[in-house]
């Protein structure tokens, strides 16, 4: 996967909306979704955003979801232009900046995050993969907030567990705030929860930890991929209450904070 050049980057769009998920849920954002994922999650809700698309969207007017398109890729300049059109005074708590998975575009983050920063006086919540170290580096000066996801190879096909706690180092050291967010859905394995508690718990044992119960519309999440489909791999579906109350007692035998919370914007409808 190639890094996209510092001056441009693909998006896939530019809105206003509730946060849905992790410790921001509730709260009004800005969004900044950038097109490109290095990663194919068997449960991913966003596969549109896997790859760069000839447009993007971005919204007239905040929330209401009246958007206009424009060819890809996207200046910083206009970048700063689309964020400073959806920032009415007071509305937003912060700027999300998501994907795909937005440390692909790093270094044009580097030099497009502190200008927004100075245009907007708005805080940065990055939303990642949590398996990039490397890249966030670049931007850990501009953030705020990051929601990494650790993500478990039962029910997302993924592992990248050197990676994740690297990443978790990187931001405590840095001093920057971080939740830690897991996907998880009936083929989930216990012993991987584990894993996750006890990662956490040898960086900072305070950092929050969401799990996050697949949100399906029709009670059953498809895999977005068909060609990625694996016969090991059926369909995700929602894990009983019973289960997910008891991968909680156990990780809370680990680390002190570990709520569940499923995706909220999807109960709203706002998709």
């Amino acid at each position: 996967m190639t890094i996209s050049p510092p001056t441009t980057a693909r998006l896939i769009e530019v809105f206003s909306a509730i946060q849905g998920e992790g410790l921001n849920v509730g709260t009004r954002q800005i969004f900044v979704r950038f097109a490109l994922c290095d990663l194919r999650c068997l449960y991913c809700d966003s596969a549109q955003t896997w790859f760069a698309p000839a447009s993007y969207r971005v919204e007239r007017t905040p929330g209401l979801r009246d958007f206009d398109t424009y060819p890809n890729p996207v200046s910083i300049d206009t970048l700063l232009t689309w964020v400073e059109r959806q920032n009415r005074p007071g509305l937003h708590d912060s700027i999300s900046i998501t994907g795909g998975e937005p440390l692909l575009h790093a270094p044009f983050l580097a030099e497009f995050l502190p200008r927004a920063i100075d245009r907007t006086q708005l805080p940065i919540y990055l939303e990642t993969g949590g398996h990039r170290p490397e890249q966030l580096k670049l931007i850990l000066p501009y953030l705020d907030l990051v929601g990494m996801d650790i993500k478990l190879p039962s029910s997302s096909g993924e592992m990248h567990w050197a990676e994740h706690e690297a990443f978790l180092k990187l931001c405590c050291e840095a001093n920057v705030s971080v939740f830690v967010k897991t996907v998880v859905c009936d083929r989930t394995l216990a012993q991987e929860l584990e894993r996750v508690a006890h990662l956490v718990s040898r960086i900072a044992p305070e950092i929050p930890v969401y799990l996050q119960p697949v949100t399906p519309l029709n009670g059953v999440l498809r895999a977005q991929n068909e060609a990625l489909r694996k016969d090991t791999f059926r369909d995700a579906v929602v894990p009983s209450p019973e289960r997910v109350l008891a991968w909680q007692t156990m990780m809370k035998r680990t680390i002190s904070h570990v709520r569940v919370v499923p995706q909220t914007h999807k109960a709203l409808g706002q998709l």
